[in-house]
């Protein structure tokens, strides 16, 4: 969202269309109607009140401007989501609409989403809730490099102190088995590109998802992934390359 609009407008657009259409109708009446109709010994309050009168037009207008961006907003969101098809239409997204993309996919879980609140340094890219429960959303769209364990113990650490529920990290990508190992035991969920698009699957409204296997590397059962080389006279031709390199230098 642009800088220039307020933390309210920005907040509305994101929140379902009829929230706007509530708070500038509430506001209106509370400025028209209720505040005035105070009574009160303190002429300054009194005044105040009165004045409020003339602008609650102009303000619930300005609130209520928010409805049809928040509705376009919404159904832009909920397109996104039903026409991936499959993990490479993931990777193309740009990182915000990829964070979108899963918010939207829990919102259709039932879990009430808040959207970057933490900002872009704080580890935590979306908050869910449900049932009670405070869960915590990393978004990692890397498309080659594995997720390692020094990313999930740094959330493991955001989880602690802001005292979660639970954390879960998800990449469109794949994690080291060091960091799969970290997780076991604690209230963490490492969510790879297979189970990101199985989720994604799952809730969309025709699901439109290809699932496929990924190719297991003979030599070391890493996961088989697409390059493009660099250099020699195969340069700028794609294949496939273990994703344990360098360690395992097979290719096909």
């Amino acid at each position: 969202m642009s800088g220039s609009k307020s933390p309210l407008i920005d907040l509305l657009t994101e929140l379902p269309w009829w929230v706007s259409v509530l708070v500038s109708g509430t506001a209106y009446v509370l400025m028209t109607y209720v505040l005035p109709s105070i009574q009160t010994d303190n002429q300054v309050i009194a005044s105040v009140f009165n004045a409020l009168m003339l602008p609650a037009p102009f303000i619930s207008g300005v609130i209520l401007l928010a409805a049809p961006f928040a509705f376009f907003n919404s159904r832009r969101k909920a397109k996104q989501l039903d026409t991936q098809r499959n993990i490479q239409t993931v990777r193309d997204l740009h990182w915000r609409n990829f964070e979108e993309l899963v918010g939207e996919a829990y919102r259709r879980l039932g879990y009430r989403v808040s959207e970057g609140s933490y900002g872009a340094d704080g580890g935590i890219d979306l908050e869910l809730r449900k049932d009670g429960q405070h869960t915590f959303v990393q978004c990692k769209q890397w498309k080659t490099k594995k997720v390692g364990v020094n990313v999930v113990r740094e959330m493991f650490g955001v989880l602690t102190a802001h005292q979660a529920d639970y954390f879960i990290i998800i990449s469109s990508g794949t994690f080291t088995q060091q960091a799969i190992e970290f997780s076991k035991g604690k209230p963490l969920a490492l969510i790879d590109g297979p189970k990101l698009l199985a989720l994604i699957n799952d809730v969309q409204v025709l699901p439109q998802v290809t699932i496929e296997k990924p190719k297991v590397c003979p030599m070391c059962s890493g996961e088989l992934i697409t390059r493009t080389a660099k250099r020699g006279p195969n340069a700028g031709n794609t294949f496939l390359g273990c994703s344990n390199f360098p360690k395992c230098r097979y290719t096909e």
